[in-house]
């Protein structure tokens, strides 16, 4: 296990973040806030895949109110996300959200930032600094490179919270640009206190944005770097709540259902392996045990990955041998293959 930066903990409902604390997953719902039927159900599913904490837009007055009944109809933290206008934090505020995401600087005068970071310090409600490359502030030094714009951007954030005596906060420094992210992170981790919420903003589709996210991600986590993560997709949430856990299962850092190990096939394969794994990962969606499977397709390393497994199949000519724990367990016809893997799973 990589050593992990020990930041301040901060509580988003009940749900701890930083402090060394397991990392977070986080998503944000992809419906109209104002629509509170839609918005509940899209949570509940969020919830349901493993999401610890869900963002919300809070784009007006309307969205504002309907925090209400929206919390009162979930059960996970939610966070609002504000911009431009001080009365819609205040608003979320009072409708009982357990963490906020705004950017001081675009809230305007001061003494509009005091009174949102005073009615959230008086509720014990977290505010998350969030910077994204693409809406830097337009008064600062052009000619810096965007990792240290960003920096710099959040600490005079930072101090104008910490002015106010505030100090339940959660910094996001997240651009398009791979290299950008981890620099900017890398910069400000050894400078504040506070937990670190990391993503790449806009990686794009599942295709190409799950690997952009996985390797911007993956490599602050191994650097040690991030205590709560969401991958940005142009896809459903429940896709981003997949991935994360997907990132984590991969450094060992969090294990929420299935690990499935499956060979990509060669010229040595017998039996159709892609078909087979795909339905294998199919079946595994609906299982929240956090075993591994191995979908192996010939002599080379297939019985020896399938025996590293809880349950695994190796594959041959019509023919496969079933391991679990370790131990050949039994050979079965090529259309068994999917009925007796999964069997097997039903008594771990």
């Amino acid at each position: 296990m990589m050593p992990r930066r020990i930041s301040k903990a901060i509580q988003i409902g009940d749900v701890t973040v930083g402090g060394g604390a397991p990392v977070v997953v986080q998503s944000m719902t992809k419906t109209d806030t104002r629509d509170i039927k839609a918005t509940v159900r899209q949570i509940k599913s969020l919830a349901e895949v493993g999401c610890e904490i869900v963002r919300l837009a809070v784009p007006d007055a309307q969205a504002a109110r309907a925090l209400v009944d929206i919390k009162k109809q979930t059960r996970v933290p939610l966070v609002a996300d504000v911009h431009f206008d001080y009365r819609l934090a205040l608003a979320a505020l009072k409708a009982g959200v357990d963490g906020l995401r705004l950017n001081p600087g675009n809230i305007g005068e001061p003494d509009k930032v005091k009174k949102v970071a005073l009615a959230a310090k008086e509720r014990g409600v977290p505010i998350r600094i969030g910077l994204n490359a693409g809406s830097l502030p337009k008064t600062d030094n052009t000619k810096r490179n965007i990792a240290d714009r960003m920096v710099a951007a959040a600490l005079k954030q930072i101090k104008v919270l910490e002015s106010l005596d505030f100090d339940f906060i959660k910094v996001s420094l997240k651009a398009f640009d791979v290299p950008t992210t981890i620099a900017a992170y890398q910069s400000i981790a050894d400078k504040i206190p506070y937990p670190l919420h990391i993503g790449i903003t806009e990686a794009g589709t599942p295709r190409a944005g799950v690997i952009r996210s996985s390797v911007g991600i993956g490599t602050l986590l191994w650097l040690g770097l991030g205590d709560t993560i969401r991958v940005s997709l142009t896809a459903p949430p429940g896709e981003e709540v997949f991935a994360a856990y997907e990132i984590l299962k991969s450094l060992d850092l969090r294990r929420r259902g299935p690990v499935l190990v499956s060979c990509p096939t060669c010229g040595r394969a017998e039996a159709d392996v892609i078909k087979l794994a795909q339905a294998v990962e199919k079946r595994l969606q609906k299982i929240d045990k956090p075993i591994k499977v191995a979908v192996m397709g010939c002599v080379v390393n297939g019985p020896g990955e399938a025996k590293d497994a809880d349950v695994g199949i190796a594959c041959g000519k019509g023919k496969g041998v079933i391991f679990k724990k370790g131990k050949k367990l039994a050979t079965v016809d090529e259309k068994d293959f999917l009925t007796a893997l999964m069997k097997e799973m039903e008594g771990i």
